[in-house]
């Protein structure tokens, strides 16, 4: 991995879930088994079939909230509630990943498709509080998740970031094709690589990665 690559990048976005965690804390199972809960009350549906739309929604439009929001008009506010009231004690701490983070030059931020009220007790259990310029949820994206084009030239419009000076860190290969596209350097963050036109660069350690950049 040169760190030529990354000689220019002064613009740093990550996303959260699976990314400044690690996916074997299993913090995602919790907030998928609320969106089962959510879809049944919501739509009038046993879990099995619950559980089925709640993948295909977000198989088809990048989030389940958004199919709920396009196909059911479901309003946003009391879902994201509802599906980030969950248990962050499974967190810890992670002083390595801080110390890289907080030694990056230039403007560092988070975006996620979940809610910034959320992200910011996530970030506050991994003790990655303060480390970032700004937070930004799929509200500030007018609820259009990632992958949609549209999400990213909202989010990267509202902070004035220039994209083109940037890297964006994702677990979700789907959502690096329109960072790719838009100039920035890619990162899928999981175990395992996937040889995707639009990723340059793989990691399984965030941490260490950061630290062989920097």
């Amino acid at each position: 991995m040169p760190r030529d690559a990354f000689s220019h990048v002064s613009y740093w976005v990550f996303d959260l879930d699976n990314t400044l965690y690690h996916p074997s804390v299993r913090l995602f199972d919790q907030i998928e088994g609320r969106m089962t809960r959510f879809v049944m009350d919501a739509l009038g549906v046993a879990r099995p079939e619950a559980d089925r739309l709640r993948k295909v929604y977000w198989a088809e439009y990048g989030t389940t909230l958004a199919g709920l929001m396009d196909l059911h008009g479901v309003d946003p506010a009391p879902y994201l509630t509802h599906v980030h009231d969950i248990d962050f004690s499974v967190l810890s701490p992670d002083p390595e990943l801080a110390a890289r983070i907080r030694d990056l030059p230039g403007r560092r931020i988070v975006f996620t498709n979940g809610s910034a009220p959320y992200a910011e007790r996530v970030l506050d259990a991994r003790g990655l509080s303060g480390l970032f310029d700004a937070i930004y949820g799929v509200e500030h994206a007018k609820f259009r998740p990632k992958p949609e084009r549209a999400a990213f030239e909202t989010v990267f419009g509202l902070d004035g970031g220039d994209a083109t000076r940037g890297a964006m860190f994702e677990d979700d290969p789907r959502n690096l094709s329109v960072p790719h596209a838009m100039g920035m350097q890619t990162v899928h963050v999981a175990e395992l690589a996937r040889p995707e036109a639009h990723i340059h660069h793989h990691t399984d350690d965030l941490g260490g990665f950061l630290g062989r950049v920097i």
